[in-house]
């Protein structure tokens, strides 16, 4: 009997750029997944410091793949959404969930859409509300600071946090979503960064080294090896400091690539590493 766990991964194709897709597939497939992909989109690379790149909307086929495997009764044990483009892919995403995810299926939402402080091109304030009320769909939702800024309407704090801005942070996230929170981009010190995480009853802090560079896509490497984690049985906790520990390794095989920080970092080169942190 194969007891392979299966996971939808729902994202773009950047085919150049290592985020989304060209990410979540070879990470948690070299987890050991059967990773499904559902593309939202095709683009020849990502949006961010690109210029004239090509865009192939996917949204027609997103109903006829899901349909298709309703069909032959494929079952998942996650589902898992990052950037989706438009209102229509919200509304899909949803109806996705409600075909797919059982009492024993993590649905895990990133909800992509913001960085920075300002949100990403072609976003705006009725998105955002969309995507929030996705997230009541959700066992586990990713979002960054700015993310969790603008579902929460509050104001964006550049830099050092304090604890009581996150806890208060996360206290307006667990009314949005019921699930657990792994909250990305806290930093009380000037030299530390990481993520604060919400099990429903408890805020815990995992910090790594913070690099002094910035690399597309590392939000994708992070909610990746997280669910990576999470369905090797760690805990949300130690998840989130092997996610953490993974982006730290991967930037610093990267930090010789300078000027390049929109082609993403080199995580091909550190899989060995993260097989070892799964205990695989």
């Amino acid at each position: 009997m194969n007891n392979q766990k299966k996971i939808a991964a729902i994202h773009d194709i950047s085919c150049l750029g290592k985020c989304s897709l060209t990410v979540a597939l070879p990470l948690l497939s070299s987890a050991g997944f059967e990773t499904c992909p559902v593309p939202t989109a095709v683009l020849s690379t990502h949006t961010g410091g690109f210029t004239g790149f090509t865009f192939k909307d996917l949204t027609d086929q997103i109903m006829p793949i899901a349909n298709h495997w309703k069909s032959i009764d494929v079952k998942f044990d996650a589902i898992y959404s990052g950037y989706l483009g438009s209102f229509e892919q919200l509304d899909l995403m949803e109806k996705f969930i409600n075909m797919f995810s059982e009492k024993n299926t993590l649905v895990m939402i990133d909800p992509v859409m913001a960085d920075q402080g300002v949100l990403y091109s072609g976003f705006d304030k009725k998105f955002v509300t969309g995507m929030a009320n996705l997230c009541r769909m959700a066992d586990i939702i990713v979002p960054n600071i700015t993310e969790a800024c603008f579902m929460t309407d509050t104001p964006y704090i550049d830099g050092v946090q304090t604890p009581q801005y996150i806890e208060n942070l996360v206290k307006k996230l667990s009314s949005l979503c019921e699930g657990k929170i792994v909250l990305t981009g806290v930093s009380f010190e000037e030299d530390k960064i990481g993520a604060a995480t919400f099990d429903g009853s408890s805020i815990n802090y995992i910090f790594g080294k913070k690099l002094n560079v910035a690399y597309h896509g590392t939000g994708d490497v992070f909610a990746s090896t997280l669910l990576a984690a999470l369905l090797h049985g760690f805990s949300l906790e130690k998840s989130a400091g092997i996610a953490i520990d993974f982006i730290i390794e991967c930037i610093l095989r990267t930090m010789d690539t300078v000027g390049k920080a929109h082609y993403g970092v080199n995580f091909e080169l550190c899989i060995r590493t993260l097989l070892d942190m799964l205990e695989i």
